[in-house]
């Protein structure tokens, strides 16, 4: 019988890291006001997270392939906790230190919790990985609520509190984890696992055979950045009212969250590559139809987009851990992380510099069209040599 437990468990611990970046973040203009602080400095505050992720998440894989998963995962969430605890004690003008500590634990668990699902469910990783992405993103569905109602009912430095009270639960649940069936390196304990070298580090971004889909990953999530970064952009312009706006990007993270568990299952029966390329297929066209509809059919392309999406995040989730070599599944989980924040980044910044000098339409149709033509990256003989099929 399957055991789906540690995988549940795994999923609350990848909500930390999505509720914590998100009840922040969604909230800066508050603390802006209060502080007296212009937008500048909110983008910075978001940066602050994502580029910590971006810099700690391969480090700390790798550290979690030398001296164990579990122990890793639980040092992150400590830092995320005590980071989190700190900030209604000090000086609100060192947010922005608080926001990077906080990025450092988040790396941490987010890093080796993605390995570990791979771990304990290595023969239905497809599943389990949707069932971990689907519990990691209901992060950023709940967290603008929550957060909202905090700071309306208390104060800005009140959410890290609910930030440090999730990471404390996700300590204590991953507490009941069993020691990873087979930890990473055992055999080498007595020799190479002392050094963690940089060339060790940057053989996993090297790997010939995972290249194309860390491609696929960085790809990805550039289409998560414009999807919910720019969507808001052409429903202004369309002059839909609030509710509308919410309404649709609620829809499409509800399609992109849902599709998971369903296509990681299929992807456990069939060549997960097959499924990759369709959700890209799917992604890329729906960014590239938002420009050119409205009102029913916008909503239908934004549901299109978000399933391709889904898809896509799951799947090359479970392809990655299959293709990591014995005793680098931290290390290359950690990178396939650092690529997805990425292409997050890139995302909006792409598409709002080519839809400043050649309008909006353009902007979509050229990014839309700039995801699809990675497919080629990952057709015919290439695929076949990197599934084994």
């Amino acid at each position: 019988m399957k055991r789906l437990w540690p995988v549940f468990i795994l999923g609350f611990v990848g909500f930390v890291t999505s509720f914590g970046a998100h009840i922040v973040a969604v909230n800066l203009p508050v603390y802006a006001k209060a502080v007296g602080v212009g937008v500048a400095v909110i983008g910075v505050l978001i940066a602050a997270y994502d580029l910590a992720e971006v810099v700690a998440k391969p480090v700390f894989g790798a550290l979690a392939d030398q001296r164990g998963m579990k122990q890793t995962m639980l040092a992150g969430i400590a830092l995320f906790v005590l980071a989190s605890l700190s900030y209604p004690f000090m000086d609100p003008r060192l947010l922005v230190v608080v926001r990077f500590v906080q990025g450092m634990g988040a790396a941490a668990l987010s890093a080796v919790s993605l390995a570990l699902v791979a771990v304990y469910a290595a023969e239905w990783r497809g599943r389990a990985y949707g069932i971990y992405n689907a519990s990691k993103g209901a992060g950023y569905v709940l967290s603008p609520i929550i957060g909202a109602a905090i700071v309306w009912k208390a104060n800005f430095a009140a959410v890290f509190l609910a930030a440090a009270a999730v990471g404390s639960v996700a300590f204590v649940l991953s507490l009941l984890l069993p020691r990873p069936p087979c930890e990473p390196r055992d055999a080498l304990a007595n020799s190479e696992s002392d050094d963690l070298s940089l060339r060790g580090l940057l053989d996993v971004f090297r790997e010939p055979v995972l290249r194309p889909w860390y491609v696929v990953t960085v790809v990805n999530m550039f289409f998560v950045g414009i999807l919910f970064g720019f969507l808001p952009v052409r429903i202004y312009a369309l002059g839909y009212p609030p509710m509308i706006n919410g309404l649709l990007l609620s829809t499409a993270a509800a399609s992109y969250l849902l599709i998971q568990p369903a296509a990681g299952m299929v992807a456990d029966r069939i060549d997960p590559a097959l499924t990759i390329r369709l959700g890209l297929a799917l992604a890329g066209t729906g960014i590239i139809l938002v420009p050119f509809v409205r009102d029913v059919a916008l909503l239908m392309v934004c549901v299109l987009a978000g399933i391709g999406i889904g898809i896509v995040w799951t799947n090359t989730d479970a392809l990655i851990s299959r293709l990591a070599e014995t005793g680098h599944l931290g290390a290359t989980m950690g990178a396939a992380g650092s690529f997805k924040e990425l292409g997050d980044m890139l995302g909006p910044l792409l598409i709002g510099l080519i839809s400043q000098a050649l309008g909006l339409t353009a902007g979509f149709v050229l990014c839309g069209a700039l995801g699809l033509a990675t497919l080629g990256l990952i057709s015919g003989r290439q695929s076949r040599l990197a599934t084994g099929v």
